[in-house]
């Protein structure tokens, strides 16, 4: 998801959406076991073959601009405080959000990028990226040492994107829905990413919450292929996420 300031601009229905409790969202049943077993083979397999690539491009960044290779955030994962029952939902597990944890990305802005302006949407033409993270942006080069985290555990190859702390307390307040997505792991590709563009508003958020929701209730070993399988043609084409 693109990065997004305290101070995101909203539409005309604006916190209107807090007014209202979330609907439910059963998440479907799957082997946690199998799906663990499938992302870490596809991760490990992802990341050999992606080894070259991703050396290239640590290359070049340490070439073309001063500071780490690597770029680490806080993010929200899974919530794992929900309550034992199948159609209730723990007030205080959706308020807390979800068990944190530092995802891993090639840097591709400069170093103290957010320093002035602090957290805020990446935009067309933003000075802050640079021209090496311009391309990989657009190529999505810069998630792949996110397959670390999935090897880790900490996030699967598909599910809702992850989202920093400050944000998505601000967008659970905008967004009623928003702190359901939590309901399943989080994935460096997904429904939302297939289907629908870059964040620049929320209702582009609110947009990506709705197919978050659709892939939660329907998730699965053969759903996510199917997923993994549509994010090659949006890579390429430049288009989603």
């Amino acid at each position: 998801m693109a990065e997004v300031s305290v101070g995101i601009p909203l539409t005309t229905e604006g916190r209107r959406a807090t007014d209202r409790e979330p609907r439910d969202v059963n998440p479907r049943v799957r082997s946690h076991r199998a799906a663990r077993a499938m992302n870490i083979l596809i991760a490990s397999v992802a990341l050999v073959l992606a080894a070259p690539v991703m050396l290239l491009f640590a290359v070049l960044i340490k070439l073309t601009s001063p500071g780490p290779i690597f770029y680490s955030q806080p993010r929200v994962g899974l919530d794992r405080r929900r309550s034992r029952s199948r159609n209730a939902y723990d007030r205080r597990a959706r308020n807390l959000g979800g068990l944190p944890f530092m995802i891993y990305k090639f840097r591709s802005m400069r170093v103290n990028a957010e320093a002035a302006s602090g957290a805020v949407w990446a935009t067309a033409g933003d000075p802050r990226i640079t021209p090496i993270g311009r391309f990989m942006r657009k190529c999505r080069i810069d998630e792949l040492p996110q397959l670390l985290n999935v090897i880790r555990g900490d996030m699967n190859i598909v599910g809702p994107r992850p989202e920093r702390p400050v944000i998505f307390s601000r967008l659970s307040q905008d967004i009623a829905e928003y702190p359901l997505r939590q309901r399943a792991k989080p994935g460096i590709t997904g429904w939302a990413q297939v289907n629908h563009k870059y964040d620049e508003c929320v209702d582009d958020v609110r947009t990506k919450v709705r197919y978050d929701l659709e892939y939660i209730e329907r998730q699965g070993m053969t759903e996510d292929l199917r997923i993994m399988a549509r994010t090659v043609p949006v890579v390429f084409l430049g288009k989603g996420w």
